[in-house]
């Protein structure tokens, strides 16, 4: 079974006891947290596609820790005129578990 659901902006395909990275939320770290925003259900091969959403579908998850990510360095420049720009940036993240995947 899995489920195509919204979190944080963006949509994932998760299953249960499956460890993602999502944008930082702003709940603590042992939390629990339920995402209702569910767009498609697979159950064994039994299809459910909501219109934009699943009524009464959820996913449950437990939040395990606030982490950051690679460091993606930005650099400009423009050759023989002496311009250079050097950034960086590093984006925060929040790992979660999928306890379970509530259909009605």
């Amino acid at each position: 079974m899995y489920a195509i659901v919204e979190i944080a902006g963006q949509q994932f395909k998760v299953q249960k006891d499956q460890k993602i990275f999502v944008h930082q939320l702003a709940d603590k770290a042992g939390s629990k947290v339920e995402f209702e925003k569910v767009l498609l259900v697979d159950n064994d091969g039994k299809i459910n596609v909501g219109a934009p959403v699943i009524k009464g579908a959820k996913v449950k998850a437990l939040i395990n820790d606030h982490v950051k990510g690679d460091k993606v360095i930005v650099f400009k420049k423009k050759r023989r005129k002496g311009y250079k720009k050097k950034n960086g940036h590093r984006q925060n993240f929040t790992s979660i578990t999928i306890k379970d995947i509530v259909l009605n």
